[in-house]
C-alpha cells in the first residue's frame, strides 16, 4: 500500500480525532472513544499547563472535565498500567497486561519483595485490613533497594511498587499524585481476573497497543516507542507475526523512508481521509501523535523537542510547551501555565513556525480564539495574561468574550 504525504497526515490528525479538535461528545463515553481508539494514554503528574492526560482529553472532548477521567477511574472502566509509561488503559483489556515488566523488569520486583520481606508482608496485612492505604500511611523504612539515582530507597515504596508488578495489588485511587493500593480482587471484576491470557499474547498485545497508540510509527520506532515489550529480536517476530496475521499494514509514505505500520481496522481511514476543519488543538508534549519525532519532522516539517529535562538557559522554547495544530499542519507552540489562585493562565511564550504568518492564515485567528476560549474553560480560569514581550498576539488573541 501507498499513499501521499498529504493523505498520511490527513490520516493522522483525523484518527486522533484532532481535526476537528474538541469534536467528541461532552461526557465519559468521549473519553472512553478516545482511550479505546488509542489503547492507553500517557499519564504524568506534572500539572503547570494540565496533566497530560487532561490535556489529550481536552483536545479531543468537548467540554473535558478532569473529573470524568476520575469518574471512569472510580468507576473501574479505565485502570493504570505500565505501556511505554504510566498509562490508563481500558479496563476490559487487563488480561492482557497482567505481564509487567516495572521499572526495571520481573527479576527486579520480585528481589525487592524478597530481600525487604518484612516489611512486604507488614504492608499486605495492613491493605488486607484496612483497605486502600498510601506510602504516606506507613514510616519510611530502610531497604536494600536503590532509585534511579542510586540512593537507598524507602522500602515501603518499593515493596508497593513490586506488589504492583507482581499483580497482587492495584492503584485505588489518587488524590493529588498520592497513590492509594488495594488487593486488586477488590478493585476488578471476577470475570476480568479470570481470564487467563498466554504470556506472548500478552507481549504482542502491547506492541500492537503501540500502533493502536500512534497510527503510523515504523518497524525501529522512536526513542523509547518500544520500550518495556520485549527485547528487540523478539520484538522483530513479534511484528511478523501481526503483519502476517493481517493486524497490520505496511504502509509506503512518499516522501519517507521504510514502511510504515497501519492497524487494519484504519486501512479504509488512510485511503481516503477527509479533509481537515479549520481548527486548533494544543497538543500535550507526551501525547502518542508527538511520538515519533522522525515522522514529525519529516511530514510536518516540525521540529519536536521536549525540554524539561534542559536548564533553563538551553531551552530554545521553554519548560511546558504544547504544540499547536491547525487543521493538518503544526504551526507553532504556546507555553501557558495555569495560576490557580488567580483564576488565570498566563501565556508565558508563543512561537510560530517559519513562513507561518498567523494574520494571514485563513481561519486561523478565530480557531485559535475558540481554542484559547476552551482552555480556559478547561483551567477553569476567567482571563488570560500575556507576557510583556507578547504584546501583538495578546491584542490579536487577548480579548475573548
Amino acid at each position: 500500500m501507498k499513499v501521499t504525504a498529504d493523505a498520511a497526515r490527513r490520516y493522522l490528525v483525523a484518527r486522533h480525532f484532532l481535526a476537528p479538535a474538541r469534536s467528541l461528545p461532552a461526557s465519559t463515553e468521549g473519553v472512553l472513544e478516545v482511550i479505546r481508539r488509542l489503547g492507553s494514554i500517557q499519564f504524568d503528574p506534572t500539572a503547570v499547563a494540565g496533566r497530560n492526560h487532561d490535556l489529550m482529553l481536552h483536545a479531543r472532548v468537548a467540554g473535558y472535565e478532569p473529573a470524568w477521567c476520575d469518574e471512569l477511574y472510580e468507576r473501574r472502566e479505565i485502570f493504570e498500567a505500565s505501556n511505554k509509561a504510566l498509562s490508563f488503559v481500558p479496563t476490559e483489556e487487563f488480561p492482557w497486561f497482567r505481564h509487567v515488566m516495572g521499572r526495571k523488569g520481573p527479576a527486579f520486583h520480585a528481589a525487592a519483595l524478597a530481600e525487604n520481606a518484612e516489611v512486604a508482608e507488614h504492608v499486605l496485612d495492613r491493605i488486607r485490613a484496612e483497605g486502600p492505604l498510601s506510602s504516606r500511611d506507613f514510616e519510611a523504612q530502610a531497604g536494600a533497594t536503590k532509585d534511579w539515582f542510586g540512593m537507598p530507597e524507602n522500602a515501603v515504596r518499593s515493596v508497593l511498587e513490586a506488589y504492583t508488578v507482581t499483580g497482587v495489588v492495584g492503584l485505588a485511587r489518587r488524590e493529588g499524585n498520592r497513590r492509594y493500593y488495594d488487593l486488586l480482587e477488590r478493585l476488578l471484576p471476577a470475570e476480568i481476573l479470570g481470564r487467563e491470557i498466554p504470556e506472548r499474547e500478552q507481549v504482542m498485545h502491547k506492541l500492537l497497543s503501540r500502533y493502536r497508540a500512534h497510527g503510523l510509527l515504523g518497524h525501529g520506532g522512536a526513542g523509547g516507542t518500544f520500550a518495556r515489550i520485549a527485547a528487540p529480536a523478539e520484538r522483530t517476530e513479534l511484528r511478523k507475526e501481526l503483519i502476517e496475521r493481517g493486524s497490520l499494514v505496511p504502509v509506503d509514505v512518499d516522501g519517507m523512508r521504510g514502511k510504515r505500520l497501519v492497524v487494519a481496522e484504519e486501512v479504509a481511514l488512510l485511503e481516503s481521509p477527509p479533509e481537515p476543519s479549520a481548527s486548533v488543538a494544543f497538543v500535550a508534549p507526551f501525547d502518542s501523535f508527538l511520538w515519533d519525532t522522525a515522522l514529525l519532522a519529516s511530514l510536518f516539517g516540525f521540529e519536536f523537542v521536549w525540554e524539561g529535562f534542559f536548564p533553563p538557559d538551553k531551552r530554545r522554547w521553554g519548560y511546558y510547551v504544547l504544540p499547536i495544530l491547525f487543521g493538518d499542519r503544526l504551526v507553532g507552540r504556546i507555553e501557558p501555565r495555569i495560576d490557580r489562585e488567580q483564576a488565570s493562565v498566563e501565556v508565558l511564550g508563543l512561537w510560530w513556525e517559519d513562513g507561518f504568518a498567523p494574520a494571514r492564515a485563513e481561519g486561523f485567528v478565530e480557531a485559535m480564539r475558540e481554542a484559547l476560549r476552551a482552555y480556559l474553560r478547561f483551567a477553569d480560569a476567567e482571563r488570560l495574561e500575556w507576557a510583556s514581550d507578547l504584546g501583538a498576539d495578546g491584542r490579536r488573541f487577548g480579548d475573548l468574550p
